[in-house]
């Protein structure tokens, strides 16, 4: 079907950024991945290195882990550059160190994230329930433009539903790994605890996005083709 010489199919493909792009605003570009890593990296190798040669105390690898995360949110500001990823890593140390602080167990850092991924489980499997899988509305919010499409198709909306349970599933696993280490009270258990915590981040999160990025761009592509025919 012809629209002003151009197929529906080109017209779909306007509408659709690339993939690489549109992976690059969900995830906020390998920048964003490393800034929002460096601070819980930089407190576990220093933590790691206080505690076994008793070089540092607990509150120097919060205060070093915490510094470190606002001096990048304040290097964004300065350069008047987009700040989300880094207030984000910002008020996430921030909270754990508070609690690690506060308690003296350095395992407690990881508190507020463990709490987070227990909301994202309870939230996603909720949405399905009631028929608004979270997933879908977060892409539509941050890929679509806010549009409705995903709940007008039938074919996307399916797709959300499990994308949206697949990804609940991956929180409801690193979660339970997490916990598992955090009340194990051998000597290690906050050490491994901080390496799980860094290996179960953003790669799994990054294989979710890439996933849900490219089934939903299948959909579109395949009814955009069969449109045109």
């Amino acid at each position: 079907m012809q629209q002003g010489g151009k197929t529906s199919t080109q017209t779909e493909e306007e509408q659709l950024p690339s993939f690489s792009v549109q992976m690059s605003e969900q995830l906020g570009g390998v920048r964003g991945l490393v800034e929002s890593s460096i601070p819980i990296t930089l407190f576990i190798v220093v933590n790691f290195l206080g505690d076994h040669f008793k070089w540092w105390s607990l509150r120097t690898s919060l205060i070093i882990a915490v510094g470190a995360a606002l001096s990048m949110a304040a290097y964004r500001l300065s350069r008047r550059e987009p700040t989300r990823h880094a207030f984000n890593g910002v008020f996430g140390i921030a909270v754990g160190a508070y609690i690690a602080w506060k308690s003296g167990d350095a395992k407690d850092i990881y508190l507020p994230g463990m709490f987070l991924s227990a909301g994202y489980v309870v939230g996603m499997l909720a949405s399905v329930v009631f028929g608004r899988p979270l997933v879908g509305w977060l892409w539509s919010v941050m890929l679509d433009k806010g549009g409705t499409r995903w709940y007008d198709n039938p074919r996307l909306r399916r797709a959300f539903v499990w994308l949206t349970v697949l990804w609940a599933f991956v929180y409801a696993a690193k979660l339970g790994v997490q916990v598992l280490l955090y009340r194990d009270t051998a000597e290690n258990a906050d050490d491994l605890l901080g390496v799980v915590r860094l290996a179960l981040g953003w790669p799994p999160y990054a294989l979710l996005a890439a996933l849900t990025v490219w089934q939903a761009r299948r959909i579109l592509r395949s009814e955009a083709a069969a449109e045109s025919r």
